[in-house]
């Protein structure tokens, strides 16, 4: 069969024709990707773009892994199984020693794991069903600016409202507390007080006996918030709410489905705060670039019986030799670490342009998941010093670093933070490189500002 070579337009074309009107990366990213290794994408005209979006984190190793690719190899050309649902493999089991062995001790002694469907969204659906069935309670806390997924229960706990908008009905008794966000603090404080104040207020919310909030059966939190901005939790407060809900008899579920494995530094963003969670829900760089998601959790949680929770494609055998692949690879090359440094790195170049430009209001994140916030300087700050979002200006900033070959995507707050999510084996020359791209193309798109305004 001979391929007809087409352009981005064309595909494009076709795509908008026969997919859902819920689609989303190609409005924003308006290529057909062809080819892909590294940290590079190529598409179906032969440009080569920098991928800083990753597969929204999921690329760890980047593109077609030399260690990825032998690992996928290795079942199909040994004939192993692709497809087990929750029976049993060889491979299964290595993977959850990998896994088990990559935790902290303390919460590994104690650790039972669930395979789910593919997504981290049935993760947090199985985390969800763990702790009301351990608990008996009906209710969730949740956070401002969470995100946790699109099923029903995911996104009745995500911060965003316009998801939830058209959907009725949505899970009900999740209540939203404030998450620590020192440029927009809730309380309008910021810095350590702001955080401080987040942490008595939702210590005082779950005490008090008028304050209107049944004892939960859980609390959902991320360790940095990723499409809500790359907010990081300052690790005090996170130790605090671990005290609290420790206190309170409230599992707390730690959403590291973007964090793990790596991306902030650590193995598991948690151990920044040097806590042990009830629940861990990973995803996305644990499949090694193939769906996989899974909830460890304390085994005194594990109540429910069997199939309480189950998924046709848990026993997806690629996935989990892939996942095993690149978790060894992450620890025996010290990525964590090599993300730390990578990262601090990136975030001074993206500081230095702040510094040069007019529009960057914060520029925040831990390891390799950073955001810059675009804001616009014309109009005046607030008490805190904080200038309002300019949605408008950072799409302009996306489209002129992808003209210039670089991809990334928006999220936030009104959609006005830039988010960097390279793959953690990015260099230190690339770092360099994209951080050039992203300056000029900041400078680029104030000057389109400036002369549409004149």
């Amino acid at each position: 069969m001979v391929r007809i070579k087409m352009n981005n337009t064309t595909y494009l074309d076709t795509q908008n024709q026969r997919e859902s009107n819920a689609r989303s990366y190609p409005r924003r990213i308006p290529i057909a990707i062809d080819k892909a290794e590294g940290i590079y994408v190529t598409d179906v005209e032969g440009n080569t773009y920098y991928d800083c979006l990753a597969g929204a984190g999921t690329l760890a190793l980047g593109h077609n892994h030399p260690v990825v690719i032998e690992a996928i190899e290795e079942i199909v050309h040994n004939k192993r199984p692709l497809h087990t649902l929750d029976i049993t493999t060889p491979m299964k089991e290595e993977f959850v020693s990998e896994i088990f062995d990559s935790l902290p001790e303390e919460f590994a002694k104690r650790a039972k794991i669930q395979f789910c469907g593919p997504t981290g969204s049935d993760a947090i659906e199985a985390a969800l069903k763990l702790v009301k069935t351990a608990t008996g309670r009906g209710g969730m806390l949740s956070f401002q600016g969470g995100y946790h997924g699109m099923t029903n229960g995911a996104l009745s706990m995500m911060g965003n409202i316009g998801p939830k908008q058209q959907v009725p009905n949505l899970m009900p008794d999740v209540q939203f507390m404030p998450y620590p966000y020192s440029y927009r603090c809730p309380f309008g404080l910021g810095g350590d007080l702001g955080s401080k104040v987040s942490s008595t207020y939702i210590e005082r919310a779950i005490t008090n006996p008028e304050g209107g909030i049944v004892k939960p059966a859980g609390m959902v939190m991320e360790m940095v918030q990723g499409e809500g901005g790359a907010v990081p939790a300052p690790i005090e407060w996170v130790q605090e709410m671990r005290r609290i809900t420790k206190e309170q008899d409230i599992p707390l579920i730690l959403d590291e489905v973007q964090t793990g494995i790596g991306r902030t530094g650590k193995m598991f963003a948690f151990e920044h705060a040097g806590i042990t969670p009830d629940v861990l829900v990973l995803s996305k760089a644990i499949g090694g670039t193939l769906p996989l998601s899974v909830v460890i959790h304390d085994e005194k949680l594990d109540k429910w019986g069997p199939g309480a929770h189950s998924g046709t494609f848990r026993g997806n055998q690629m996935a989990i030799a892939a996942g095993t692949a690149t978790i060894r690879y992450v620890k025996e090359n010290n990525l964590e670490e090599h993300a730390e440094n990578m990262g601090a790195q990136l975030m001074n170049r993206l500081k230095q342009t702040q510094a040069e430009t007019s529009s960057i209001g914060d520029v925040r994140g831990r390891g390799l998941m950073i955001g810059v916030e675009v804001v616009n300087m014309q109009q005046e700050a607030d008490t805190l010093g904080s200038y309002p979002e300019h949605p408008d200006l950072a799409k302009q900033i996306q489209k002129e670093c992808f003209n210039r070959g670089l991809i990334l995507e928006l999220g936030g707050r009104f959609g006005s933070v830039i988010r960097f999510l390279p793959p953690l084996i990015i260099t230190e020359e690339q770092v360099n490189e994209i951080s050039n791209i992203f300056h000029e193309a900041v400078r680029a798109a104030e000057q389109s500002l400036t002369a549409q305004m004149a």
